[in-house]
């Protein structure tokens, strides 16, 4: 009797399924799922981090008048991470319908089939027991804040599906940080904190903004909803007004701080960063809208540095 064929001289586009064979095909495996895993926290892609980063600093430098806790910077680092971490995961769980349907956005992990959407929540989890047990080395009233920054983190996702203006929403979220750096280093939470906590509102609305732009065809054909689409042709007008309303709020911070020159120059600086911006989204092409969100992250550090120098030298170096 004849045996059958096998099924690569039937269907010349067969491939066999992979399975591991031995332990060194077990580790390859392994491998790959980490990488993927990786790629789901978008730690390929670090400037989410350097955004939720820089806000902490400032608002540790500001809190510990250019001396913070050395224990609290650790945790407010380790925090950044893990947090922006497990934000990606979420949200690419809660779009996980709508990212293959964005040309941007469908090679995710998730989006492409990858990783199920039952792993992505087991490494959400995950995540979330570090995060709990950093915010645990808070005292009390810092945990507060900390418990209100997770909830802002989680329902952000969604808000893209109910409202016109998730970016300022996410600016919260990205904020948070500063009002919980003085609850855990000075145990109140003064007038400036919430000054800094609106510059930092309006910033995230200026970047998130230009990111939306790369993707504001897709995302009015699949019904998301961004301040991309709800400016329309005022866009970069509305841009620049809330680029000069962050500088103006940062300054005002500085002027209640007390502090100087140094302060100012990186103001100055993130001011010129911000012209470049809006030299880069002039014709709104999205390639361009793309980098000018990404240099939101020479932003934030123009503004570090210059506040870190101007506590340096008040105090002598």
């Amino acid at each position: 009797m004849k045996s059958p064929a096998p099924p690569h001289a039937v269907d010349p586009d067969y491939k066999p399924e992979w399975k591991p064979h031995g332990l060194r095909d077990a580790i390859r495996a392994l491998g790959r799922t980490m990488r993927e895993y990786a790629r789901l926290m978008r730690l390929h892609k670090p400037i989410g981090i350097w955004l939720l980063l820089w806000p902490a600093l400032w608002g540790l430098w500001f809190a510990g008048e250019g001396r913070p806790d050395s224990r609290l910077l650790l945790i407010f680092v380790a925090g950044v991470v893990v947090t922006r971490s497990a934000g990606c995961v979420i949200n690419d769980y809660a779009d996980r319908d709508f990212d293959p349907k964005v040309a941007r956005t469908k090679d995710r992990p998730l989006a492409a089939g990858r990783i199920a959407p039952a792993e992505a929540l087991f490494l959400f989890v995950a995540l979330g027991f570090v995060a709990v047990w950093l915010a645990l080395q808070l005292d009390p009233y810092a945990q507060l804040f900390a418990v209100a920054g997770a909830v802002l983190a989680v329902t952000y996702p969604w808000l893209k599906r109910i409202i016109h203006v998730p970016q300022f929403y996410l600016g919260v979220a990205f904020g948070w940080s500063i009002p919980m750096a003085f609850a855990a280093q000075t145990g109140e939470v003064p007038k400036i904190a919430w000054l800094m906590l609106t510059a930092v509102v309006l910033w995230a609305a200026v970047y998130d903004t230009m990111y939306a732009m790369v993707d504001r065809e897709d995302d009015e054909r699949i019904g998301v909803k961004s301040t991309a689409i709800l400016f329309g042709e005022a866009d970069r007008s509305i841009i620049a007004a809330m680029q000069a309303m962050t500088l103006l709020a940062l300054w005002l911070s500085g002027k209640e701080a007390g502090l100087g020159s140094w302060y100012r120059a990186g103001l100055g600086a993130a001011a010129v960063f911000f012209l470049y911006e809006l030299w880069l989204i002039r014709r709104r092409e999205p390639e361009a809208c793309f980098r000018a969100f990404n240099n939101n992250h020479y932003v934030g550090m123009a503004v570090f540095i210059g506040l870190a120098l101007d506590y340096l030298y008040r105090s002598g170096g």
